[in-house]
């Protein structure tokens, strides 16, 4: 089997396995090469929702499992391409890890950063500082969001006021969502951004807004919306629906804005239609941040055809890494980082490296390779034969 490039030398070569566990020669193809703006991007506001680097050394699952020198400079990364950072989102692993006492840290050093080097910057407010699994009273989530809100204000970010799993569970209908954000939104100082987070990326969001009916759960986010569009910039809408999102958008407010979240067909909703478009704030532009950057600055230039030819190729690595079990998606993004060198290690925070299958990230591999997305084609692969001679797969 042979990548979608130029062939780049025998180095480039290796064994892989394939889904059925056959193994087969792959040849690498060369990396595309792509080039960072020089002025900012115009035609849609864009983040990348960043993950987090674990330190490999200590045994803490807080904030000392870490590596926040290697985490802010990924960040910087994602900036150098002109994108927007969405820190403390789900891509961090919260719930998946990352404490809050953690998260509480990420936002203050992201935002230090941000405003050294003139970056964007919206961070993730939720209710994780108190205690997991645990019934809660909805004064005691309003007070847990503003606290999170105050913080991101106070560090002069933008806040993402994401969906909380103790509303989910102490909601007994729309009528508490509704209370609820009604109360965090008439506090905070704004403009936010809500996050719909579907339970495909967390199954204890299950039935949010208040019923498993998604038109209905619709209707009452676009009420909360409506109610208090003054203090919206937008929603992130994450259900992996195309066309949910595409009705979601034309029935938001004038002024606030639709933000993708979703992973299988960003390149159509950000492109839009003859009713409007989509901007975006994506996990997987934390893997593919110089092909997006590179498209959108082709869109921003009018050359429609340049944009769909350099996102198209993305799409194919994008459905793998987010297939179901979706919220293992983090996995493939620290791998991804992991072979482009931009960390020294393949661990994670609390130890979810394991979650997908040598097979799975075999494919992660191929794919990358496709979208011209190896950056660093024969240190991806002295890394991938790394971690196959841990599976017993000798090159």
């Amino acid at each position: 089997m042979t990548g979608a490039h130029a062939v780049s030398g025998a180095s480039s070569a290796l064994v892989l396995p394939t889904a059925s566990g056959r193994l087969e020669r792959y040849q690498l193809g060369a990396a595309r090469s792509f080039t960072k703006p020089t002025a900012p991007i115009t035609s849609r506001t864009l983040y990348a929702a960043a993950h987090v680097v674990a330190d490999p050394l200590t045994s803490s699952m807080g904030t000392a499992n870490v590596d926040w020198d290697a985490t802010i400079a990924y960040r910087r990364h994602l900036w150098s391409w002109g994108l927007g950072v969405a820190g403390a989102m789900d891509t961090t692993q919260r719930g998946m890890g990352l404490d809050y006492a953690a998260t509480k840290e990420l936002i203050s050093r992201s935002a230090r950063e941000a405003k050294a080097v003139g970056g964007a910057l919206v961070c993730g407010a939720a209710t994780d500082q108190l205690p997991a699994g645990e019934r809660v009273t909805l004064d005691q989530i309003v007070r847990a969001y503003l606290e999170q809100c105050a913080h991101i204000e106070r560090e002069g970010a933008q806040v993402v006021l994401m969906c909380s799993r103790h509303l989910a569970a102490a909601a007994t209908g729309p009528a508490d969502y509704r209370t609820v954000y009604d109360q965090v939104l008439s506090a905070i100082d704004g403009p936010v951004i809500i996050h719909w987070l579907g339970d495909m990326f967390d199954p204890a969001l299950a039935g949010y807004w208040g019923g498993a009916d998604i038109d209905t759960a619709m209707d009452v986010c676009l009420q909360v919306i409506a109610d208090h569009a003054a203090k919206i910039d937008g929603v992130k809408l994450s259900l992996l629906d195309k066309q949910r999102e595409i009705d979601m958008r034309r029935r938001l407010p004038d002024g606030v804005r639709m933000y993708t979240g979703d992973d299988f067909n960003y390149d159509e909703l950000i492109l839009g239609d003859d009713q409007g478009f989509s901007h975006a704030l994506l996990g997987i532009f934390d893997g593919i941040a110089p092909a997006a950057s590179a498209a959108l600055q082709a869109l921003d230039a009018g050359r429609e055809a340049e944009y769909r030819e350099v996102l198209s190729p993305t799409l194919p690595l994008a459905r793998h890494i987010f297939r179901a079990p979706t919220y293992y998606y983090k996995t493939g993004m620290v791998f991804l980082a992991y072979l482009n060198g931009h960390q020294s290690h393949f661990r994670m925070v609390g130890g979810i490296e394991s979650s997908r299958s040598v097979t799975h990230l075999a494919e992660l591999f191929r794919l990358a390779d496709a979208a011209g997305l190896l950056t660093e084609p024969e240190l991806a692969v002295t890394r991938m034969k790394a971690f196959l001679a841990l599976a017993g797969v000798e090159a």
